[in-house]
C-alpha cells in the first residue's frame, strides 16, 4: 500500500480526528442564515402531507439548496421539469 495512504487511515483512525478536522473545516458559518417563515412553513406542509413535488418546489425557493448538487441549478432554470 502506498505510504501517503497508510498514513492517512492511520491518521483517520486516531481519536483526535475529528476535532482536527472541525478545526480545518468548521460546520458553523459565521453568521446563522435566516430562512423565511412562509417559505419554511411551505416546505414543513409538503413534507408533512408526503408531497414531493411541492416539497422540492418549495426547497427550490430558499437561497440555499440544503444539498449540494449539480441538478439544483438546472431545477431551479426548468421549473417544468419538477411538475
Amino acid at each position: 500500500m502506498n505510504y501517503w495512504l497508510e498514513q492517512s487511515i492511520e491518521y483517520a483512525n486516531q481519536r483526535s480526528y475529528l476535532d482536527d478536522l472541525f478545526q480545518v473545516y468548521p460546520t458553523v458559518p459565521e453568521g446563522l442564515r435566516q430562512i423565511d417563515e412562509a417559505t419554511w412553513a411551505e416546505v414543513e406542509a409538503a413534507f408533512a402531507q408526503r408531497d414531493n413535488q411541492r416539497l422540492i418546489r418549495s426547497l427550490l425557493r430558499l437561497d440555499l439548496f440544503p444539498i449540494k448538487d449539480s441538478y439544483v441549478a438546472y431545477l431551479r432554470r426548468d421549473e417544468v421539469s419538477v411538475t
